[in-house]
Protein backbone atom coordinates (compact mmCIF):
# COMPACT_ATOMS: atom_id res chain seq x y z
CA UNK A 1 0.00 0.00 0.00
CA UNK A 2 1.46 3.39 -0.96
CA UNK A 3 2.02 6.10 1.64
CA UNK A 4 -1.12 8.00 2.55
CA UNK A 5 -1.34 11.72 1.87
CA UNK A 6 -2.70 13.85 4.71
CA UNK A 7 -6.02 15.69 4.45
CA UNK A 8 -6.65 18.23 7.23
CA UNK A 9 -10.14 18.59 8.70
CA UNK A 10 -11.46 21.50 10.79
CA UNK A 11 -13.53 19.57 13.32
CA UNK A 12 -12.81 16.54 15.50
CA UNK A 13 -14.50 14.18 13.04
CA UNK A 14 -15.84 13.97 9.49
CA UNK A 15 -18.19 11.54 7.76
CA UNK A 16 -16.67 9.11 5.29
CA UNK A 17 -18.65 10.40 2.30
CA UNK A 18 -17.60 13.99 3.04
CA UNK A 19 -13.97 12.98 3.50
CA UNK A 20 -13.84 11.20 0.14
CA UNK A 21 -14.93 14.45 -1.53
CA UNK A 22 -12.58 16.61 0.57
CA UNK A 23 -9.64 14.34 -0.32
CA UNK A 24 -10.64 14.51 -4.02
CA UNK A 25 -10.90 10.72 -4.17
CA UNK A 26 -14.36 11.12 -5.73
CA UNK A 27 -16.26 14.02 -7.28
CA UNK A 28 -19.78 13.89 -5.82
CA UNK A 29 -21.90 12.61 -2.98
CA UNK A 30 -23.66 10.26 -5.40
CA UNK A 31 -20.31 8.78 -6.41
CA UNK A 32 -19.35 8.42 -2.73
CA UNK A 33 -22.57 6.54 -2.02
CA UNK A 34 -21.91 4.20 -4.97
CA UNK A 35 -18.26 3.32 -4.24
CA UNK A 36 -18.97 2.83 -0.54
CA UNK A 37 -22.03 0.63 -1.20
CA UNK A 38 -19.98 -1.42 -3.68
CA UNK A 39 -17.40 -2.18 -0.96
CA UNK A 40 -14.59 -0.33 -2.73
CA UNK A 41 -13.60 1.84 0.26
CA UNK A 42 -11.60 0.70 3.26
CA UNK A 43 -10.98 2.48 6.55
CA UNK A 44 -7.91 1.42 8.52
CA UNK A 45 -7.59 -1.69 6.35
CA UNK A 46 -11.20 -2.88 6.68
CA UNK A 47 -13.95 -2.53 4.05
CA UNK A 48 -16.49 0.08 5.14
CA UNK A 49 -20.03 0.24 3.73
CA UNK A 50 -21.42 3.03 5.93
CA UNK A 51 -21.27 6.43 4.23
CA UNK A 52 -21.89 8.13 7.58
CA UNK A 53 -18.96 6.42 9.34
CA UNK A 54 -17.27 9.00 11.56
CA UNK A 55 -13.56 9.42 10.87
CA UNK A 56 -11.05 10.93 13.27
CA UNK A 57 -7.46 12.13 13.04
CA UNK A 58 -5.17 9.23 12.14
CA UNK A 59 -7.78 7.17 10.27
CA UNK A 60 -6.61 6.03 6.84
CA UNK A 61 -9.10 5.75 3.97
CA UNK A 62 -8.22 3.83 0.81
CA UNK A 63 -9.95 3.83 -2.57
CA UNK A 64 -8.57 2.40 -5.82
CA UNK A 65 -5.03 2.10 -4.47
CA UNK A 66 -4.90 5.67 -3.16
CA UNK A 67 -4.69 6.27 0.58
CA UNK A 68 -5.58 9.44 2.49
CA UNK A 69 -5.03 10.02 6.21
CA UNK A 70 -7.33 12.22 8.28
CA UNK A 71 -5.28 15.00 9.90
CA UNK A 72 -6.44 17.60 12.40
CA UNK A 73 -6.12 21.12 10.99
CA UNK A 74 -4.38 23.24 13.61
Amino acid sequence: MPDAFEVPIRDDSIRLGQFLKLASLIESGAEAKEVIADGLVSVNGEVEVRRGRQLHAGDVVELAGTSARVARDL
